[in-house]
């Protein structure tokens, strides 16, 4: 049970993010049939048929998502407390909590089962009462429902900000697959201006209601920038900027359809697919915003506007390396099997992973943290060069994704120092430390996309699949690092370690993406993308070389 308390903070955090994702697909699938599917299923023709069987597939499988993953998380928060506070299982199962979780479950249970039982003739209505419901039990579970003051409304922005979500992203994917069943300019236009519509009503929802949660969550400058509920915040924003430029393009390209149907339609697909993966990189940013405090309930322990200019001003990089044997948990072991050894007793543990304790920290871990990022950040300052050269036409620098090897290998020696192959802790058992398992997962996204890109680069045959791993792994990277947590008990410490990594997070995001335009779009637009992820890059290992935790 330690365990799965020591893990729940993250694992709740990934389940919510893929609940946000299925909820709002189930929504927005519902949406999509209701205001575009249907409507211009008889003007599309066989085109519009076989669209609403597309969306119904999208809309029912991601329901089937829908219930997985609330069962998931309904299961894990009560497992919790029954572990911890030793509450009945019914009185677990009998918490708000768990009744609106359970809710939503049965109504996309219901949205399901509806669609596949009745297929292309399922009652609109019905599902549209369903989706209702199933908003409703969602708003329920969010910061709105635990506040005491102003409980209405922020309820009701609250589900208009996940309605905004469902009509815009959750209704995108429905709308890759209308863009690929038609197949001349009438048609493009027809659909594209529903959906802009559409889209324009989900944008509207969410930037009122997102205007409204800030004043009443964030209340502050320095409760914007002095907070992690603020960062984060400022990170969704970010993302939002960007879906609202790929939107507006897009939405240039759909009235030129109007004029001339002959125009072509690549990018407007090749950008809803980046719309895709950015919104769903925001539902994680949201679900991580779920798991801290609003900032305004987080008056004491705010980072000043001071102490985020001293801490991020340059200084020249650590590049020399502390001994092992003086960071703080290799002197506590090496302590204690001494005393061990002289009173003929059983060897003591120093830390147990997973035991819910945080490691002890001493000034030689922190300089440790700091070699270990600046080192890191020459690596992808390399890679970045390289990288750019290669775009420049220089044929030798094609093998800059071999360097992710060294980088891959550079982390896993020494990302921690406590755990094999430098400390004595086995590296199975040092995965039941959530910050150790999330640092070997990035290493394993490493190993396959240096592997992958550097086929993909050396191969005199186009690989296509294989060339999508590289954005894919990019932009996923990112979206993990806003979920990235540190074991560490100061809270302020801990917020400017944040203030740097969401940065990180953001260029590895607009890196993967960029990546995808260049092999998805035609020219000229593939090229232009082609120089934004190596600046990208470049941006990552400036942001690494002037990592610090002191």
């Amino acid at each position: 049970m330690s365990l799965l308390v020591d893990l729940f903070g993250y694992l709740s955090i990934v389940l919510h993010g893929l609940t946000i994702v299925a909820q709002s697909m189930t929504l927005g699938g519902v949406l999509f049939l209701a205001l575009l599917a249907r409507p211009l299923q008889r003007p599309l023709g066989p085109a519009g048929e076989a669209i609403t069987r597309g969306c119904v597939r999208i809309t029912a499988w991601s329901a089937l998502g829908l219930v997985l993953c609330e069962a998931s998380s309904v299961a894990l928060q009560a497992a919790v407390l029954v572990g911890t506070v030793d509450l009945p299982i019914m009185e677990a199962l009998g918490a708000n909590f768990a009744i609106a979780g359970m809710v939503k479950a049965a109504m996309a249970a219901l949205i399901g089962l509806t669609l596949v039982a009745r297929g292309t003739r399922a009652p609109v209505s019905f599902l549209l009462i369903l989706g209702a419901v199933e908003l409703a039990a969602a708003t329920l579970t969010t910061h709105a429902a635990a506040r005491l003051d102003d409980r209405a409304i922020l309820l009701i922005v609250a589900g208009l900000h996940q309605l905004g979500a469902a009509i815009w992203i959750g209704g995108l994917p429905c709308f890759l697959l209308a863009l690929a069943r038609v197949h001349d300019g009438a048609a493009w236009r027809l659909v594209g201006a529903r959906f802009s519509r559409m889209s324009m009503t989900g944008v509207a929802c969410i930037l009122a209601s997102g205007i409204v949660m800030s004043v009443f969550y964030v209340g502050s400058w320095e409760g914007f920038y002095g907070t992690a509920y603020g960062v984060m915040v400022g990170a969704k924003i970010a993302m939002f900027l960007m879906l609202l430029g790929l939107g507006g393009m897009n939405f240039l390209l759909v009235e030129r359809l109007r004029g001339n149907p002959a125009t072509p339609v690549n990018r407007l697909k090749r950008f809803a697919e980046v719309e895709v993966g950015i919104g769903f990189t925001i539902f994680f940013a949201a679900a991580s915003l779920t798991s801290v405090p609003p900032a305004v309930d987080l008056t004491q322990d705010r980072v000043s506007f001071h102490e985020i200019v001293e801490r991020n001003t340059p200084v020249w990089p650590r590049l020399t390396s502390p001994d092992h044997d003086v960071l703080a948990l290799p002197a506590l072991q090496a302590q204690l099997d001494a005393q061990a050894q002289k009173s003929h007793t059983h060897e003591a543990e120093a830390f147990t992973p997973g035991a819910g304790e945080l490691a002890p920290r001493n000034a030689a871990d922190i300089a440790w943290s700091e070699y270990n990022h600046h080192w890191a950040g020459i690596f992808v300052l390399a890679i970045g060069l390289l990288a750019l050269l290669n775009q420049a036409g220089l044929r030798w620098a094609r093998h800059w994704p071999l360097l992710f090897l060294g980088l891959a290998g550079f982390l896993f020696v020494r990302s921690d120092p406590e755990n094999w192959p430098l400390g004595h802790i086995g590296l199975i058992e040092s995965l039941r430390d959530v910050e150790v398992l999330q640092h070997r997962v990035f290493v394993v996204l490493l190993i396959a996309f240096a592997f992958f890109e550097w086929r993909v680069r050396v191969s005199p045959r186009p690989r296509p699949l294989a060339s999508l791993v590289f954005p894919l792994i990019c932009a996923g990277g990112g979206a993990l690092l806003l979920t990235h947590s540190h074991a560490i008990a100061n809270i302020k410490e801990a917020l400017l370690i944040e203030l740097t990594h969401t940065p990180l997070a953001l260029c590895a995001v607009l890196a993967g993406w960029s990546r995808w335009l260049e092999l998805r779009l035609d020219p000229p637009g593939n090229r232009i993308a082609g120089w934004v992820w190596p600046v990208c890059l470049l941006l990552v290992g400036l942001l690494l070389l002037n990592y610090r935790e002191a």
